[in-house]
């Protein structure tokens, strides 16, 4: 089922996902859209919401997937596919779902050993610590203290929703082959990480960077203002590479 390919491969996965999203671009907005309201609709629940939010992540990242798959044979995304994971086996995702809140949980937990809990603080409640924290040693090491744990994390869930809702794997024998997968791809990944890297981050940079010399550094508007928009058209390419990275590495769901 599972198999191993070159890294040439990783590097394509977003060209592959660039492509997906060519074949119905406003209906990939409409669905990226619909689920940043989703998100945080549930979100502002009183007490449980964040939670509520985390839990539905693995599933709905199925939604995108069966979003791809339609792409790849030709047919535009549906708003309904957002809830494809939890049409059969919703027990697998939420059991799913359940781990990943108490993973990210766990991570928090350990980075607040780092910076008495200010990078904890401002990812439970969006408030952004002042500049001497964020300028401090001590929060920079809880961010990679927080990356190096999310790492793994990241392993064991790049495949394992779709393992689940496609394959009938439950929790733990999704989470085994996802995280074994990308360690044996491991090639493959660092190279799709590095072409993901350039498209997210240089390519913004670059833009930026060209317009305010063009401007004569008379540039005023917001750094987001003018990097968003290209963010947001970039999400659904980069929601459609995952959808590349699964046929690739497991040859598709039949």
């Amino acid at each position: 089922m599972m198999r191993v390919v070159p890294a040439a491969r990783g590097a394509r996965w977003l060209i592959e996902g660039w492509r997906l999203f060519r074949v119905a671009p406003l209906m990939w907005l409409a669905l990226v859209l619909a689920y940043w309201m989703l998100m945080t609709a549930v979100s502002l629940v009183p007490y449980a919401g964040l939670a509520a939010a985390t839990v539905l992540v693995p599933g709905i990242s199925v939604g995108f997937m069966a979003a791809s798959r339609g792409c790849a044979r030709g047919r535009a995304p549906e708003i309904a596919q957002l809830f494809e994971g939890f049409r059969a086996g919703a027990a697998r995702q939420l059991v799913l779902g359940g781990i990943y809140l108490g993973l990210l949980a766990a991570m928090l937990g350990a980075s607040a050993l780092a910076d008495d809990g200010e990078l904890a603080r401002w990812m439970l409640t969006g408030r952004r610590p002042a500049d001497d924290v964020l300028q401090s040693d001590a929060f920079l090491a809880a961010l990679v203290f927080a990356a190096g744990l999310y790492a793994p994390v990241m392993m064991l869930y790049w495949f394992a929703p779709v393992l689940a809702a496609w394959h009938a794997m439950n929790p733990g024998k999704a989470l085994f082959y996802s995280f074994f997968a990308t360690l044996l791809n491991w090639r493959a990944f660092l190279a799709y990480g590095a072409v993901a890297a350039a498209v997210m981050l240089a390519i913004p940079f670059a833009l930026l960077s060209a317009l305010i010399v063009l401007s004569g550094g008379a540039l005023k508007l917001g750094v987001m203002a003018l990097v968003f928009p290209l963010l947001v058209a970039l999400l659904p390419t980069l929601f459609a590479s995952f959808y590349a990275s699964y046929r690739d590495v497991f040859g598709g769901e039949d």
